[in-house]
């Protein structure tokens, strides 16, 4: 019929009314690949459903234009600057109205999902009285605000409780996760699936037909959004939460529970004032300021390889051990085609064993699971080098080893293919001797688990040639993985900040401070994990190794635990015994630790023993140019030792403390310790202090 409506013409929203009475409105946003709400666009959408109420359709459909993706949530630069100019009440209260006004439209309302619909989507989406959504992989439903520090603030944690109970929708909000359109349509948050050419018609089937929702669903909702439901819910959830995230740390899935718990039974307007005020709040905190600048650390990680097409589809990986054998199953898994290999066929036996244990978690899809699993093949030979645009070397931390086995790779290779080498420590000037194209070859170090872990180094040297590094960081982004190109120099960032920080771990350990009274220091400061159970996670024949090259390089002395090879059957969580025993439970091996006496008193200067080290060595790293810039080296830290997301980096963590502050205390630590504690070249960069006004 018509392309605008009523002869209004929107930079961002496209109007088309049926013949049948139905308004379809597509978000376009202007100038932007991806539909993202800022206030431009939310004031256009304000205006055009005013004129909606006026014109009163037949139904609306809210969709998006744009083949990527519905709505991504709200343009995160916009209120970066709505926090420095303290307009963010103002932002979030339009955005709730808007939302708000689409709720009480007198017609049934759709909302029509297909890919990303997180955030700011989800919560339009809300405001709708049905949803459906199309059945492609790459929809995902979402609200993530609590993994930037807030939560949920456009009428998203008012109107969820309401729409598919409580438990769920608290679930879904305090954990951030992404939402498949059948899990959505499980929980009741999507009314329909279907196949993305059928989503509008499905949409307009919907506003003609609607649908009742079960009974068990609607009583639900209703049961758990009760007052005595939300004295006796609330805090089961808060204990819960305390145990991944501290309230002193992460205060927003906090302020989730308690704004839910204490208005969750008002009419819509008081939700959403509560909703508002707490959100604000919380915006203004350090950690939100944290946790957003986090991600866009991850964006520009993302954006590392720029245009450059990495032109990789056959991967052969030599090593089959838990790295070699992991890095080609999460290879296969994210689409390529892979080849392991090994000098004997059990260990690529073993390899492919865990790789099915992999799928069979990741590919809920039963019958896609065998699809993914024949990427992956065994390779005793070698045949696949030939074939392969990129050979990850994944053998032993041994250099005349790893020497040997290029010499034998090189001559069989593409034209174009990539070399790489998994190398934890080593520096790769030390391995590039006889490389006929340096140019080609560079060190792509993955962390373990590496299904798990996000990071990616991409060690260079200086014969490395541009176009390498970003093919190198283009498939980083094919995998999911976040790359950070380091210099290739000991330990390279992460194993070498780590290092120092250990090492001290493993000084005290033997001094007889409990490893649990070591850890749990570590974990109070925000650590993912004590540094004792660490040891042990990465085995201490690992730590052994790293230790001989990064000691030397660093003038450091080692603790006896980590200055030998471990006794067999003594490696930490892989054989079960460690600084720590190991038991086996339903969710893999923990920890044994012993409990600490009731009348136990940890040392005053315990987490500056831990912390000052790892601090320090950050900024020898930052100083010697590992990385290069602040941010990358805090993205680094974060993603790859898992240092307290809550303080942005290990570097912004000395702007916020103060860096000549921590400078005194690392001089006093000297005094008492020695000189492992003397302060490394950089404390008196200006990159460590902030801008005084």
């Amino acid at each position: 019929m018509a392309t605008n409506f009523d002869g209004l013409r929107f930079s961002h929203w496209k109007t088309e009314l049926r013949d049948d009475g139905i308004l379809v409105v597509s978000f376009d946003r202007a100038g932007a690949s991806v539909n993202a709400f800022s206030q431009d666009a939310l004031i256009e959408l304000g205006t055009l459903i005013e004129r909606v109420q006026l014109e009163k359709p037949k139904g609306l459909v809210i969709r998006s234009a744009k083949a990527n993706g519905f709505i991504a949530g709200a343009d995160l630069k916009e209120f970066q600057e709505f926090d420095r100019n303290g307009t963010t009440n103002d932002a979030i209260r339009r955005g709730q109205l808007t939302f708000q006004k689409i709720a009480e439209l007198p017609f049934p309302t759709v909302a029509a999902i297909h890919g990303f619909c997180m955030g700011g989507g989800t919560e339009i989406s809300l405001a709708c009285k049905y949803r459906v959504a199309s059945n492609d992989p790459s929809t995902k439903i979402g609200l993530p605000e609590v993994k930037l520090g807030i939560f949920p603030g456009w009428g998203g944690s008012s109107r969820l409780p309401r729409l598919v109970g409580a438990p769920a929708a608290m679930d879904a909000m305090l954990t951030g996760r992404n939402l498949s359109a059948a899990a959505a349509r499980g929980m009741g948050l999507v009314d329909k699936v279907v196949a993305p050419e059928e989503l509008l018609d499905a949409a307009i089937k919907l506003l003609k037909t609607g649908v009742q929702r079960p009974f068990k669903q609607r009583a639900l909702a209703w049961a758990t959004n009760t007052w005595l439901a939300r004295q006796l819910l609330a805090p089961q959830m808060v204990k819960q939460v305390a145990r991944k995230a501290p309230k002193a740390h992460y205060p927003s899935p906090h302020a989730l529970i308690a704004t839910w718990k204490n208005f969750g039974g008002k009419g819509i307007y008081g939700r959403l004032d509560a909703e508002r005020r707490a959100v604000v709040k919380l915006a203004s905190t350090p950690t939100a300021h944290n946790l957003v600048r986090i991600f866009f650390l991850m964006e520009q990680m993302k954006g590392l390889g720029g245009d450059t097409p990495h032109d990789i589809k056959h991967v052969h990986v030599v090593g089959a051990g838990v790295m070699g054998g992991d890095i080609a199953t999460w290879s296969a898994y994210r689409g390529f085609d892979v080849t392991v290999q090994d000098r004997e066929q059990r260990f690529i036996d073993g390899a492919l064993a865990r790789a099915q244990e992999l799928f069979a978690r990741r590919v809920k899809d039963e019958t896609k699971r065998a699809a993914v699993a024949a990427r992956l093949q065994g390779d005793l030979n070698g045949d696949g080098v030939a074939k392969a645009d990129l050979i990850v070397e994944a053998i032993i931390e041994n250099p005349e080893a790893k020497r040997d086995l290029y010499q034998s790779l090189e001559p069989k290779l593409k034209d174009n293919a990539i070399l790489s080498t998994n190398t934890s420590s080593i520096p790769l000037t030390e391995l590039r001797e006889h490389i006929a194209k340096p140019a080609q070859f560079a060190g792509l170090h993955f962390f373990n688990p590496v299904a798990q872990m996000p990071l990616v180094e991409i060690i260079r040297h200086d014969q490395l040639s541009e176009e390498t590094e970003k093919r190198l960081a283009a498939f980083c982004k094919a995998i999911d993985k976040l790359p950070v190109p380091v210099k290739g120099t000991p330990g390279f960032l992460v194993n070498r900040i780590l290092f120092p920080y250990m090492l001290e771990a493993a000084t005290m350990f033997a001094e007889g401070i409990p490893g649990a009274a070591i850890d749990k220091a570590a974990t109070r400061f925000g650590m993912p994990m004590g540094p004792i159970e660490l040891i042990d996670t990465v085995g201490l024949d690992v730590a052994y190794g790293v230790n001989k090259e990064l000691a030397p390089f660093l003038g450091l002395d080692v603790p006896p635990a980590l200055a030998q090879a471990p006794q067999q059957g003594q490696r930490g969580k892989k054989d079960g015994q460690g600084l720590y025993k190991w038991e086996q439970t339903e969710r893999g091996s923990k920890p044994v630790k012993p409990e600490l006496p009731k009348d136990y008193t940890a040392p005053d200067n315990l987490e500056d023993r831990l912390i000052l080290p790892y601090l320090n060595e950050a900024v020898a790293c930052l100083h010697d140019g590992v990385v290069e810039s602040t941010d990358l080296l805090d993205a680094g830290a974060i993603f790859g030792t898992g240092f307290a997301p809550f303080r942005g980096g290990p570097i912004e963590h000395i702007r916020a403390v103060g860096a000549d502050a921590l400078l005194e205390k690392l001089k006093a630590l000297e005094a008492k310790y020695g000189k492992r504690f003397a302060p490394r070249p950089g404390w008196d960069s200006p990159l460590l202090r902030l801008p005084t006004a």
